[in-house]
């Protein structure tokens, strides 16, 4: 990056880092249990020590990071347990983001969960683990943004970052996406009828399908 176009001290310069710093874990590029070394990542982001402590500092009231006694950040590493916990939060969270969207949804936007359900399908036939994953992210969240539970979908992508390791590791495990796909496509039913109550019963299904997978 030329000199001119970093983003050197300050606010920007923080906000630079954290971006960068989140994308990184969240794309699993940083690993649970990495150390991160101020002055090495002061030095790959163009910015100072001293945006890079705010940005940390950030990332671990975020739940990313953590911070060791004498020995400086790491990114954090989540356990089963608190995996389980915090899924048992999504589940309440995210049946109320169905419930909401089996209501207000536009049938424009119903079309587009039953398209992800499709792709869904095709991606198990094809046998894309990945490219399901990928589809199982992207319908959880058009859920959410159709529901226009503003409160609730802040709360979830605090959570869901936190569950990126596990998450990854589902979507790997051999027999797990066939598993799943039935229960998507009964979120994505339910929601297409309009049917907050079955909605979220669905959501709650699923979820609690995910905590048995977690605990295997």
């Amino acid at each position: 990056m030329p000199k001119e176009a970093r983003p050197g001290t300050g606010e920007q310069a923080k906000q630079h880092a954290l971006a960068q710093l989140r994308q990184a874990i969240l794309h699993g590029e940083m690993a649970p249990a990495q150390r991160l070394v101020e002055n090495e990542l002061a030095e790959q982001f163009g910015v100072t020590r001293a945006s890079i402590r705010a940005a940390l500092i950030d990332l671990e009231a975020q739940g990313l990071v953590e911070r060791i006694r004498n020995r400086g950040s790491r990114v954090r590493v989540v356990t089963v347990e608190e995996a389980v916990a915090i899924t048992e939060c999504r589940m309440v969270l995210e049946g109320l983001c169905a419930a909401k969207a089996a209501v207000a949804a536009s049938d424009e936007q119903l079309t587009r969960l039953a398209d992800l359900g499709e792709a869904m399908t095709k991606a198990v036939a094809d046998g894309e683990p990945m490219t399901y994953s990928e589809l199982n992210q992207e319908l959880h969240a058009r859920i959410r943004e159709f529901s226009g539970q503003r409160t609730a979908v802040e709360l979830l992508e605090r959570l869901n970052a936190q569950l990126v390791r596990h998450r990854f590791q589902l979507a790997l495990r051999p027999g797990r996406p066939q598993h799943s796909l039935n229960e998507h496509l009964a979120m994505i039913e339910t929601i297409r009828a309009r049917d907050p109550q079955a909605a979220e019963a669905a959501v709650r299904a699923h979820l609690t399908s995910v905590i048995e997978a977690l605990r295997d």
